[in-house]
């Protein structure tokens, strides 16, 4: 551990004058009386030396690696005066046996000196055979105090022979050991321990350690989400953290001996410019985990969004024009976790270079040239790899810094370590010369709408800085997060992410979750329109302003320059400034109604246009992360596709509608079966509107259930079902229509567990209530066991027959989202009376809480407003619930003075259900 990144040791921890206490306190109470007060002692020095290390974190917030050694050198002197402590007063011994010697070693991330405010303290007790009965005590003394301090130890106790044996058996050991480092004690033990490993244990299984050690990364990402670029990463386990250059480290170690990672250097695993990326990416990495110990006072490594903004104000991240600070902190975050990937590429393609060739090279362009080498246009290929001729080559032409991985793209090779770091070093390269130029152009549209693998090296292009320089647009939002639950990956990532998606759809392999998309996309007129505009979609995201509009700017600059046509720039500009237009749409407005659909084709007033849209919509909500699409956006979608497409070609809007409501009544004949005299006879039940607004398959369930009650005089009937059309749970509950019908069955659904999603309210001609509901649980899912359906059909049951009281039942629930706490969004409510021709459209958005539709419905009741259907909405903590009412009378709202109402009365049911601040809450429990 370099002394000379602890300044000022003493300011930290005297431990002359501890141990000059200590002693005191022994000579004034005896060895045996004295624990309390040295616990005491201990306790008060362990206190005030974390208070000045946190002092000194506050003063240089980014300094990780002088905190992470400052708080191992406080341990190594609190463990080295216990040690003297109980071995000089507790167990004295004059003259020692042989085997009455102990050597403590500290091992893993307190080996290598590096321990945040709440580490584990690790440490390794070794003796030369058996453990005598004094080292036993010895060791339990030494343990008792450090936990009276209350320390997490990790401790183990081995004789060498045991330490040999269980190193070379367990990987987990081996690594520990490796790490470690002489702590305190007999120093020749730990002498002879580092030899028997170096000497018993690693000969021969250097090999084997690695792809161990590879292994268990590859699953640890896997456990983490494998992306580097997660929202809320961890910043130990995590893809792209401290433990990823760890390994480096680890391994480094056990195949070259090496004592620190400077030394990797040496060894031709690093050059000199990449260990400082090593140094810098572990100092950043180190900083921002001791923060995450300091501000939760444990040992938390989960960048999660409630610690996010605190570390970024406690390392003085400002908000800048369209970037916040805890944005602007992330975006550093994940460019340093982007250098540590780079690093692991490059070193463990150098390690296998090494493997493959021990003979040291006498320069690329000699080794090239051998009769085994084989050339792809001009590129030799070494290890099947596609590699740069000589160290001038991108130099000698900057173009080439693209064009390589044009070739890599079209003929499915990857490039060679060395040429990646040739690379990596002359990106700088690329200047507006190369930007201009017709021929990297060419090329990167090649890779971008490449035929096999664009995603793969379009990342390539990411992390080796290309992309950013050629593109600086899109450089602007690498390592770019949205401080919000929604989107799951950086703004860089989600694009080529949802490019990678494109391109699987394209080649067949996501037909059974894309069935649209992979039908529409041989037809389309302008195929390398739809890979640049997804490219483009988000590429203004923090600047401030409407991204959408300022990106359709950015793409009638950029496409020409790329070689696009004038049609195809018009069209790429308008699918990124409309790439939200078909997913507001299906998810919020009523695609029933003519009005929706026709304002939508007022946009997208052509098939190429609509069918472009559609594929982008998809792949844009895809790529979001996991979880976000599923297959009630998926039929939302389809339908407002299959509308759009049948308006489009269909000369007369009534004559269209006559005909959709035929084919429908034919296909709930069909589905009916020995039933569809149901239709004739319930047909002056059920008006027009019905008819427009539901599914065939629902309606089919409806007048079934519905014959079925009337049938047996059932006042209310209740009916659950699994609905796999749209990944829902579907509730139809019919009743005697009465007000406030619509928020009582909303709340009984919160009650129950169930979220809803969608919404539809119909009155029979003979004033019968046939809503139907679909929901889901809290995680996006359906509920399909018959538990699940009963519990539901009785919530409502109870609410509806008066059996239970919503208000205090809802205002008891527990709130099981308190990240949503997290962040602050902006409640509103707009009035369209231009999206039907027959209701007012009321759009709510709120932060998305429990209860949250059943308040908005009872206010909507309490205003006299009858509710046609409602439109739920998640993104993240943001929900977004969309009405379509009338008054009583079933008039539209035009008065303002009433709009105005409705909307306080809605911004009110909004504020009653937002958490309170915990020391309010406090208080008022404080009065009960």
């Amino acid at each position: 551990m370099p002394q000379m990144l602890i300044p000022d040791q003493r300011a930290v921890i005297d431990r002359r004058a501890l141990v000059a206490a200590i002693d005191d306190a022994v000579e004034d109470k005896g060895a045996g009386n004295a624990r309390g007060a040295i616990v005491t002692l201990l306790r008060e020095a362990l206190a005030a030396s974390r208070a000045e290390l946190g002092q000194r974190l506050a003063a240089s917030p980014a300094a990780g690696h002088e905190i992470t050694h400052g708080h191992a050198f406080l341990i190594d002197q609190i463990i080295r005066v216990v040690h003297d402590h109980v071995v000089g007063d507790l167990y004295p011994v004059a003259n020692r046996s042989s085997g009455e010697r102990l050597a403590l070693l500290a091992v893993g991330g307190y080996g290598r000196g590096e321990m945040c405010p709440h580490s584990d303290v690790d440490i390794a007790f070794i003796t030369p055979a058996k453990p005598t009965a004094w080292c036993e005590q010895v060791i339990e003394a030494i343990l008792y105090f450090l936990w009276d301090l209350g320390l997490t130890v990790g401790h183990s106790s081995r004789s060498l022979d045991e330490m040999v044996r269980q190193a070379k058996a367990d990987l987990t050991i081996r690594t520990a050991i490796l790490e470690s480092r002489y702590l305190w004690g007999d120093r020749e033990v730990y002498q002879m321990a580092s030899d028997r490993f170096w000497g018993d244990v690693v000969p021969g299984s250097e090999a084997q350690f690695t792809a161990e050690k590879l292994a268990e990364r590859d699953a640890r990402h896997k456990r983490m989400g494998d992306s580097r670029y997660v929202v809320e990463p961890n910043v130990k386990d995590g893809k792209g953290g401290l433990r990823d250059l760890q390994t480096l480290y680890w391994i480094g170690k056990y195949n070259y001996r090496v004592k620190s990672a400077a030394e990797l250097v040496d060894k031709g695993l690093f050059t000199r410019e990449e260990y400082r990326s090593f140094r810098r990416a572990e100092g950043f990495l180190l900083a921002v985990r001791s923060h995450l110990h300091s501000i939760a006072g444990r040992g938390e490594d989960r960048l999660t969004f409630d610690l996010q903004r605190e570390v970024a104000r406690r390392m003085h991240y400002a908000d800048r024009p369209g970037k916040s600070a805890v944005e602007r902190f992330m975006q550093f975050y994940f460019l340093q976790a982007q250098h540590v990937g780079n690093l692991t590429g490059v070193f463990l393609a150098q390690m296998q270079e090494q493997a493959l060739a021990p003979k040291r090279r006498e320069g690329l362009l000699q080794r090239f040239r051998t009769r085994k080498s084989r050339f792809v246009e001009g590129y030799p290929l070494q290890a099947g790899k596609l590699a740069a001729p000589d160290d001038n080559w991108f130099k000698a032409d900057p173009v080439r810094l693209v064009e390589i991985y044009a070739l890599a793209e079209r003929e499915g090779l990857e490039i060679h370590p060395e040429t990646i770091r040739l690379i990596r070093r002359d990106a700088g390269l690329i200047q507006s010369e190369v930007r201009k130029d017709e021929r990297a152009n060419a090329a990167f549209l090649d890779v971008l709408c490449g035929r096999r693998d664009p995603e793969t090296v379009l990342r390539w292009m990411n992390e080796s800085g290309v992309f950013g320089r050629f593109v600086p647009d899109f450089g602007k939002v690498g390592g770019q997060m949205q401080f919000d639950m929604y989107h799951h990956y950086t703004v860089d990532e989600h694009t080529i992410r949802a490019i990678g998606l494109l391109s699987r759809i394209e080649r067949g392999e996501e037909r059974e979750e894309h069935p649209l998309a992979t039908r529409i996309l041989p037809g389309l007129k302008y195929r390398r329109v739809l890979y640049v505009a997804t490219l483009l979609h988000d590429i203004a995201k923090g600047r401030g302003g409407d991204h959408s509009l300022l990106g359709a700017e950015v793409a009638l600059k950029l496409c020409p320059r790329l070689g696009l046509t004038a049609p195809e720039t018009k069209l790429v500009s308008w699918l990124v400034a409309k790439h939200l237009l078909m997913s507001a749409t299906a998810f919020k407005r009523d695609l029933s109604d003519p009005v929706t659909i026709r304002k939508f084709i007022e946009e997208v007033d052509e098939a190429e246009k609509l069918a472009q849209l559609t594929v982008l919509t998809i792949v844009d909500i895809r790529a979001v992360g996991p979880g976000i699409w599923n297959s009630w956006k998926r039929q939302l979608l389809a339908e407002l596709y299959n509308y759009a497409d049948e308006m489009l070609r269909a000369d007369n809007d009534a004559d269209l509608q006559e005909k959709r409501l035929w084919t429908k009544r034919a296909e709930v004949a069909e589905l009916l079966g020995t039933k569809k005299h149901l239709l004739a006879e319930l047909d002056d039940r059920f008006d027009r509107n019905y008819w427009l607004q539901e599914p065939a398959d629902i309606i089919a369930i409806n007048l079934a259930h519905y014959a079925a009650a009337r049938d047996v005089h059932q006042v209310l009937t209740i009916h659950t079902e699994y609905y796999p059309a749209r990944g829902a749970t579907l509730i139809t509950v019919m009743a005697d229509d009465h007000p406030g019908l619509f928020f009582r069955i909303a709340g009984a659904i919160n009650l129950a567990g169930a979220n809803v999603i969608d919404a539809r309210i119909h009155t029979t001609r003979v004033g019968k209530a046939v809503d139907n509901f679909l929901v889901q649980d809290p995680l996006g899912k359906p509920f399909r066991e018959e538990g699940q359906l009963a519990r539901l059909k009785k919530s409502i049951e109870d609410a509806l027959a008066g059996r239970i009281e919503l208000v205090p039942k809802l205002a008891a629930r527990p709130l099981p989202r308190s990240r949503a706490e997290t962040f602050t969004v902006e409640s509103a409510v707009l009035f369209d009376n231009e999206a039907s021709d027959r209701f007012t459209v009321v759009e709510v958005t709120a932060s998305d809480r429990p209860a949250l539709l059943n308040r908005l419905t009872r206010a909507m009741f309490e205003q006299s407003l009858i509710i046609n259907s409602a439109h739920i909405t998640q993104y993240g903590e943001r929900a977004v619930d969309t009405f379509y009412v009338t008054d009583l009378i079933g008039h539209k709202i035009w008065s303002k003075d009433r709009l105005a109402r409705v909307e306080q009365a809605l911004l009110g049911a909004i504020a009653a259900g937002e958490p309170k601040p915990a020391k309010v809450a406090a208080a008022e429990q404080v009065a009960k």
